[in-house]
């Protein structure tokens, strides 16, 4: 590298500012946009672009819409341009916007909690078939994605939505995301606390609220009482978790600043006890020093766990407490590590009430239209409601009886959703991937499904917990860091030195039981038609090495490079 010419001996260098200088952080006074995506939303407000969708886009057609509105105040509507069909992964980082967006959208329903009704799914399910292709994936955030949406079908899709009481509010954009919730909330039979109605008054208080529209990026959150740990809170931006304090009783300890993409980061204890009947307060106190104290100079670096680094749990928790709260919280127990590594309720379980909830797994949750009506119908044939989705891109059917589980269970599995899946049916999750995404490099949902099958195949046997997670570009939607076996697509030379998709290998990951990063082995990246060949050599090599009860993530802890490439 060439040196730098010498600065002239009357100059003085500027000192380089701080992060408490031009971050764009409002509470410091620093109010001017320092990017486009800033200027876009004091522009005006995303949640304006619904009138305009409404009155000129819906019947212009999708040459009428305004550029800042198309790639970004639609996304506070749950709308994302799709990737144009035909544009290979090496494009991906080198196309402009317009070249890459495709004229139909993915829309996001959101469902707080995964909580839907037989009606509001069937509802779901409708729309899929009639608007957009019959797509309907579920996401491991509880949500449902449409693709192949036009923007002339947006203002029925959101009236149908909206009449069963479910919308597309903020589910995109620089808001308060969907409120991940125990999908057994309320029903389970171990649960330490009913996290309902605290993501119930966050939602009617806060979502689609002005004060909270412009954030320095998406904000996440995550409430369960379960001990199963069912929401993966520790990447979050604030997770309230089930806890048992010893002089008050059941109620949440406190976590913020996690999650992942290409800078993950594990959320942070803030020491904390907050009562249910509190958590919509400490909710607005933790997005409020987001909104005021986040960076918004860099989107690379405006998500709260950067300030959270910054600051430090105590600090965090101080000016909460002090310029917010205006009180101090109580301090309290940090929850205990569930007993068994599967959190996704898959399977038959038994209820508070006695009746029985009915896990099942589709394939990385790749699901139709078609599929969610006949999920609707073969729920309320045997007296259910309700239905669930979950983190994991599973469901669950609530409040069957004794008597009709069995036939349930044999009605799921015609559909191929399995109640009793195998480890890799189960533990296998994916993201949208190139099929639809811009930022995607190479192919996910189809990938995940037919290894899947082969591994099925190739090891039977096998029994052992087991999460692969397969994402089609870095940014970690598929929360590749924290699997077992985590698959980070991005392009890489086959042994006749052509270019194709692949994958970089993260080993050990994990959640609940010992939070940590995958670990990555030096130059270990597999290729696409590889996959199949290394996963099954990984796992025969992990049977035989593995102690008495070792998972495989503390085997891929202290396992060779040799053993796991």
């Amino acid at each position: 590298m060439a040196a730098s010419p010498e600065k002239p001996a009357s100059v003085t260098p500027r000192r380089k500012a701080g992060r408490h200088r031009g971050e764009g952080q409002w509470a410091m006074g620093h109010h001017t946009p320092l990017n486009g995506n800033e200027q876009t939303k004091k522009d005006d407000d995303g949640l304006n672009v619904r009138t305009r969708i409404e009155t000129i886009y819906a019947h212009r057609g999708f040459d009428s819409i305004d550029g800042a509105d198309l790639r970004g105040r639609m996304r506070w509507w749950g709308l994302y341009t799709q990737r144009k069909p035909g544009i290979d992964g090496g494009k991906t980082a080198i196309l402009e916007p317009e070249e890459l967006d495709d004229e139909y959208f993915m829309l996001r329903v959101r469902i707080d909690g995964g909580r839907l009704t037989t009606e509001q799914l069937r509802v779901v399910g409708e729309i899929s078939q009639e608007f957009a292709r019959g797509t309907a994936d579920l996401t491991d955030r509880q949500n449902v994605q449409y693709h192949w949406i036009r923007i002339e079908d947006v203002p029925e899709i959101w009236r149908r939505l909206e009449a069963v009481g479910l919308s597309t509010t903020e589910a995109c954009g620089d808001t308060p995301r969907t409120i991940l919730g125990s999908p057994v909330a309320g029903i389970a039979a171990d649960e330490i606390v009913d996290g309902t109605p605290a993501i119930d008054e966050i939602h009617r208080r806060y979502i689609g609220n002005k004060e909270f529209s412009n954030l320095p990026r998406k904000f996440k959150t995550a409430v369960s009482g379960s001990p199963l740990l069912d929401v993966a809170h520790e990447i979050n931006d604030v997770a309230f978790v089930g806890v048992n304090h010893p002089e008050h009783g059941p109620g949440f300890d406190l976590w913020v600043g996690g999650g992942l993409s290409t800078n993950p980061k594990l959320g942070v204890r803030l020491g904390a006890w907050v009562p249910a009947d509190e958590v919509p307060d400490a909710w607005e106190g933790v997005v409020s020093i987001f909104r005021d104290y986040g960076y918004r100079r860099l989107r690379n670096r405006a998500r709260l766990k950067f300030l959270v680094a910054d600051w430090g749990p105590e600090k965090f928790r101080r000016v909460l407490e002090d310029e917010y709260l205006k009180r101090p919280l109580l301090d309290g127990p940090a929850p205990e590590q569930p007993a068994q590594q599967w959190r996704d309720h898959i399977g038959v379980h038994r209820q508070q009430d006695g009746r029985f909830y009915v896990g099942f797994a589709p394939r990385v949750g790749r699901v139709d239209g078609a599929t969610l009506t006949k999920i609707a119908e073969l729920a309320e044939g045997h007296g259910s409601g309700r239905v669930r989705t979950t983190v994991e891109q599973k469901m669950i059917v609530l409040d069957v009886t004794e008597d009709r589980v069995d036939s349930l269970v044999a009605g799921l599995e015609a559909l191929d959703l399995r109640v009793t899946p195998s480890p890799f049916r189960r533990g296998t999750m994916a993201c949208t991937g190139i099929e639809f995404c811009k930022l995607a490099i190479v192919e996910t949902k189809g990938r995940g499904s037919a290894l899947i099958d082969e591994l099925e195949r190739r090891l039977p046997a096998f029994e052992e917990p087991i999460t692969i997670n397969l994402n089609g570009c870095p940014n970690a939607c598929a929360r590749i860091q924290t699997a077992d076996i985590g698959l980070k697509g991005q392009l890489v030379l086959d042994d006749d030195g052509n270019q194709v998709e692949g994958y970089q290998v993260h080993l050990g990951g994990a959640l609940g039981l010992d939070p940590a990063f995958g670990r990555k082995v030096r130059g270990l990246k597999v290729t696409s038609a590889e996959l199949p060949d290394y996963v099954e050599r990984v796992l025969k090599r992990f049977e035989k090495e593995r102690e008495d009860g070792e998972r495989f993530a503390a085997w891929a802890a202290r396992a060779s490079e040799e053993a796991l490439s």
